[in-house]
Parts: structure tokens; C-alpha cells; sequence
């Protein structure tokens, strides 16, 4: 699996379609697969929704796109390969889907035509849809050096489209993938993958057909090419939900940290993040929450209080472990120059994961430099995302431990995330460190986390079992 795509809500029940491979762990026949979910935690698997229809439009794969609600009609928007944008439609059930016969409905150009029909994203506005394909300036080849863009279409039906022109001057990304245009706030934002530094969003203002980007962030913070994103262990691709409430709620594909040959030999490749609600804070930044019914899953309680930490010093948290956690931690900074938590930690420190404060450069590092000794991962880049605190705000940390995912959301601005691939059964540890002068964590809570799968074991022995990561068929 890979992207994320259409994500809606339906008769109060939520619908994740995503890109997905049904015969091999790689991305090649790429169908629309489907899950759901009551409450954006625990899932159901679907029937596949799209397939790629032989002599089609799409012959060549279902690619990304969207869902939308085309008054009162379940409709999915979808690139096509090698037509174009296609349309399919469902009854109120979401489980058959049938394709438009005039697909493709926005047909593909040449290289140096007027646009690209491409990864499709959808919404209506008055009297008429309006549609975005996200694309770039430039030929393929010069993807590294190209600016992104997005190109415009509006329609009455959603089955003719006349081309409006880019919805925003061209930007300072290699390209505008998979791209998600909503409101937020007395703003809009353009959510987006860039096919050499992940999730990528523009925060700006939008009248008239036009979208001026004011504010441009990074959700991924590292730098890969077409060869190394799918071992990138990186977050790639978003989507979001309107959340019945009116909140907006994002997913992302996490690309494997691991090689191809070894994603094909275990048979699946490819997860999606937690999710996560997005909001406009009061100076117009974002702000990055986790989805509040995670908390749900929490199981077997432990909590510290005024745990101090030396300058230098790694202070192990006794009693707790594991693979499967959740952890809160809200940290008194003191003068240190760095505080943090390690986590997946063997007895020595030959692995572990390093979540780090860096109070000179007000940033956070998610350091994966020795979470494997495996040498099948890869992907061992480190996430380094800006956070500046004020003078006394503590360093609030709420991480997420999922097997070969880390998630690291904090003091409501930022989070990070990461593969990681531990092999020794023994790395399981947590706990704190500073560097550059004394900390105190006010309070540290654990929480072992349970499955969110039908049919999945949700007792400790199973989640003790299948801690330990041999990057083989069994993983």
C-alpha cells in the first residue's frame, strides 16, 4: 500500500481508500483499496474499490485521487493510467463502484501542453465542482529542479471540465503530488506530497479562483530521489478528513524502512500514520495534534513524577518497555541545551531511537542512527523538524511506539515521524536524558497500547511475542 486516498465521511462511517498492490509487495497494478472505520481507530478491511480495467483509460492502474459527495452521489476522482482523470460512482453501500462511460473525464496531455491531468483532488463550491491536479514545471527529468503547481478545472457535472489555469503561481517544490485544498480556519491549505521531501502544506488565503500561499511547512524533513523513496522509512503521502464535528483530520502513507528485496520477501510493504487533527493557531502556524480517541487503546498504566536527569546522564525508566506504546512526557527544560526520551533501547544502548530538544536551534530530532543493527534498514536519515519554546515552556512529548513506527508529537506544533527496525529482543527500554545542564521530567506515562485490528491478539503475551523485528517473511 501507499498513498492515501479519499477520505470520507459517510453516513457517519469513515472511508479510507488507498493506492495498493494485491499480488506483491511492490507498486505495479496499483488498485483502490478500502477500509473503514466507526471511529478513525479501529479498522475494518473493505473489498477492493477500483481495479484497472484491461483496454481502459486506466489499464495501466488506479492512481491517486479523491472522494467526494456530488450532491448526494458517492463519487471517486482518479488518475487513471495512461488516460487520465476518471470518475466512478456507488450506491449509499460504498462497496460497488461503477466507472463513468465517458472516462476519461479530464484527458491527458503530451509533456508541454496547457496542464497535466494527474493525482485529483475535488469539492464543490456554489454552483460548480472545481478540480486540482497536482503537477510541476518541467519535464520528468528535471523533477529534482522543478517548482510544483497545481492546475485548476471547474465543472457543472463533473463530467466536462474546462481548464481555469494554476491555482497558484508555481511554488519552491520539486512537484505538487497528491494534493488536498480545504479551508482551515479564515485560511486555506494546500496539503501535498513532493516527490523528493514528503508531506509538504501551504497556508495562505484563497478568493476568486486563486490560492495565495502565505505560509509554506514541512511535515517530512529529509531528501530522497524516485530510487530511494519507497526505503525512505519517511512519511510521503496525506489526506484528510472533514471530521463530523468540523474538524480537519490527516493520514500519510509512511514509506518501509527497509530494502525492496526484503519488503517483497515479507509480502507487504507500506503503512499509514496515526491520525492526526490539524488546526490554524492564533499566529496563523499550524498546529498538530493527535486524533483524541487513540486514546482508547491504552492499556496497563505506570506513571513517574519528578524523575531528575544529570547533565549527561540517561536515567532508564524501571519497570516499563516494549514495542507497543504510548508515551507522555512533560519535561522541565531547566538551562540544558538538549532534554529527550530514548526509546527502544537495549540494556546497553547498542540500539535505540533518540527523541531530542535542541534548545540553541529550537528544533527536535527523531535520531534512527542506531535504532537497527539489522543491516537490511535503511532509511536511517533523521527527522529534525523546527520547535522554539518560550523561555520556561516545558517540553511536552506525546510518542507513539508502533513495532516499526515512531510518532512524535510536541507541545501541540510538531511531530515527527519514522521507521525504526530493532532486532534484539532485548530492545525495549526507555528513558531520559539531558545534555548541557540538569532536567526534570514533572511527570512520565506509559501506556502499553492494544490492537486496532478485528481478530488481532490484544494480551500481553502476544504483544510481547511479536516485539522482536527479524526483517524476514515473519515480520
Amino acid at each position: 500500500m501507499n498513498d492515501p486516498n479519499g477520505a470520507v465521511v459517510w453516513k457517519g462511517v469513515y472511508h479510507l481508500f488507498f493506492q495498493h498492490n494485491p499480488n506483491a509487495a511492490f507498486p505495479d497494478n496499483i488498485h483502490w483499496g478500502h477500509a473503514v472505520s466507526d471511529d478513525l481507530v479501529h479498522w475494518q478491511d473493505w473489498p477492493v474499490a477500483l481495479t484497472p480495467e484491461p483496454g481502459g483509460p486506466d489499464r495501466e492502474g488506479c492512481w491517486s485521487g479523491c472522494a467526494i459527495d456530488a450532491d448526494g452521489v458517492p463519487t471517486l476522482m482518479y488518475f487513471g493510467l495512461p488516460g487520465g482523470n476518471c470518475i466512478a460512482t456507488s450506491d449509499d453501500d460504498l462497496l460497488t463502484w461503477r466507472k463513468h462511460p465517458s472516462n476519461p473525464v479530464i484527458r491527458q496531455k503530451q509533456w508541454g501542453g496547457e496542464y497535466r491531468a494527474h493525482d485529483a483532488c475535488a469539492w464543490k463550491e456554489g454552483n460548480f465542482y472545481y478540480s486540482l491536479s497536482g503537477s510541476h514545471i518541467g519535464m520528468p527529468r528535471s523533477m529534482g529542479k522543478s517548482k510544483d503547481v497545481a492546475h485548476l478545472f471547474r465543472s457543472v457535472n463533473m463530467i466536462d471540465w474546462q481548464y481555469l489555469g494554476h491555482l497558484y503561481d508555481p511554488g519552491a517544490e520539486s512537484d505538487c503530488a497528491v494534493p488536498d485544498f480545504f479551508s482551515l480556519g479564515d485560511r486555506h491549505m494546500l496539503l501535498f506530497a513532493s516527490h523528493t521531501r514528503g508531506v509538504q502544506y501551504y497556508i495562505g488565503t484563497y478568493a476568486g479562483q486563486s490560492f495565495v500561499p502565505q505560509i509554506h511547512g514541512r511535515m517530512n524533513f529529509t531528501t530522497f530521489d524516485s530510487s530511494s523513496m519507497l526505503t525512505s522509512g519517511d512519511m510521503v503521502a496525506p489526506i484528510c478528513w472533514k471530521e463530523i464535528g468540523g474538524r480537519r483530520v490527516m493520514i500519510a502513507w509512511i514509506a518501509e524502512g527497509r530494502s525492496e528485496p526484503v519488503q517483497r520477501t515479507a509480502g507487504w510493504a507500506g503503512i499509514m500514520s496515526l491520525p492526526r487533527v490539524l488546526n490554524l493557531k492564533d499566529d496563523d502556524t499550524l498546529g498538530i495534534e493527535p486524533w483524541p480517541q487513540l486514546e482508547s487503546l491504552r492499556r496497563d498504566h505506570h506513571h513517574f513524577s519528578e524523575v531528575k536527569v544529570k547533565s549527561g546522564a540517561f536515567v532508564p525508566l524501571q519497570g516499563v518497555g516494549g514495542a507497543c506504546l504510548e508515551i507522555v512526557a512533560v519535561i522541565d527544560r531547566g538551562d540544558s541545551h538538549e532534554a529527550g526520551v530514548n526509546l527502544l533501547r537495549s540494556p546497553g544502548g547498542e540500539e535505540e531511537t533518540r527523541i531530542t530538544y535542541h534548545a540553541s536551534r529550537d528544533s527536535l530530532t527523531l535520531d534512527v542512527a542506531s535504532a537497527s543493527q539489522s543491516p537490511q534498514a535503511v532509511g536511517q536519515d533523521e527527522q529534525t523538524g523546527p520547535l522554539k519554546l518560550a523561555e520556561d515552556e516545558p517540553l511536552e512529548l506525546r510518542i507513539f511506539v508502533d513495532r516499526s513506527v515512531v510518532e512524535v508529537f510536541a507541545n501541540g506544533c510538531q511531530c515527527l515521524t519514522k521507521r525504526v527496525y530493532p532486532v534484539r529482543p532485548d530492545s525495549r527500554g526507555i528513558g531520559l536524558c539531558a545534555r548541557g545542564g540538569d532536567v526534570t521530567a514533572r511527570s512520565v506515562d506509559v501506556w502499553r497500547m492494544s490492537a486496532i485490528w478485528p481478530g488481532q491478539q490484544d494480551d500481553q503475551q502476544a504483544a510481547t511475542a511479536s516485539d522482536h523485528f527479524t526483517l524476514s517473511c515473519s515480520d
